[in-house]
């Protein structure tokens, strides 16, 4: 299913394969670096797969031998998988390219796409994502991830929000390099189901955040 709002294009892949999706990432980035096509973002699930940005240290990865895909994104390692939205923007960013201004629209998308359903989060300094503050639960947890990568003014690699996912994949590794902090979900901080299905229209809506200045 393809759906326009305005400045891009959202196309919905449903679940499909991390080596499929990088495939069909590049083979866009090539077409609106061509200027044959306008804006598009890929929203999707994974069949459950580890990937290691260019970050990634050893002792950040699983030590039981789950495979991990080396991606060329930055940031570390992260976990995709059942009942988490993937988000693939591939958008061609205006001159000057300003890499931080485009992750920081990416986190108010994310923040707002929560806020809408009844979740406060935020911003922690000096790490990237959307974050629900500490609190009586716990420290700081992630509840979006972003990772992305810039080639000739046009972004690859994107987001992803935790909706209704089991947040057990990712204690096998260290998540994004952080120790001390949690993973968290859209279900688990709000006591209720919110999957996929559910997430993935409010995302659509806020779509636009990436492209205005």
């Amino acid at each position: 299913m393809t759906t326009t709002t305005p400045g891009l294009t959202a196309v919905r892949a449903g679940v499909l394969d991390y080596q499929a999706a990088w495939d069909e990432q590049r083979r866009l980035h090539e077409s609106v670096v061509a200027g044959e096509r306008g804006d598009t973002v890929l929203l999707l699930e994974h069949p459950s797969v580890y990937t290691a940005g260019k970050r990634t240290e050893p002792w950040d990865r699983p030590m039981d031998g789950t495979p991990v895909v080396d991606v060329d994104r930055g940031g570390k390692i992260t976990w995709h998988g059942p009942g988490q939205l993937v988000g693939y923007p591939i958008l061609r960013l205006p001159d000057p390219v300003d890499v931080v201004a485009y992750v920081r629209r990416t986190e108010q998308l994310l923040i707002d796409v929560c806020a809408e359903f009844g979740l406060t989060a935020g911003r922690v300094e000096g790490r990237s994502g959307v974050w629900v503050p500490e609190d009586d639960r716990g420290p700081a947890r992630k509840v979006a991830a972003i990772g992305i990568r810039v080639a000739r003014g046009v972004t690859l690699h994107g987001f992803s929000v935790n909706c209704d996912c089991d947040l057990a994949y990712f204690d096998r590794i260290v998540p994004c390099g952080i120790r001390d902090a949690g993973v968290t979900s859209l279900t688990a901080e709000l006591g209720r189901p919110v999957t996929v299905a559910d997430v993935l229209p409010v995302v659509e809506r806020h779509l636009p955040t990436l492209v205005t200045a």
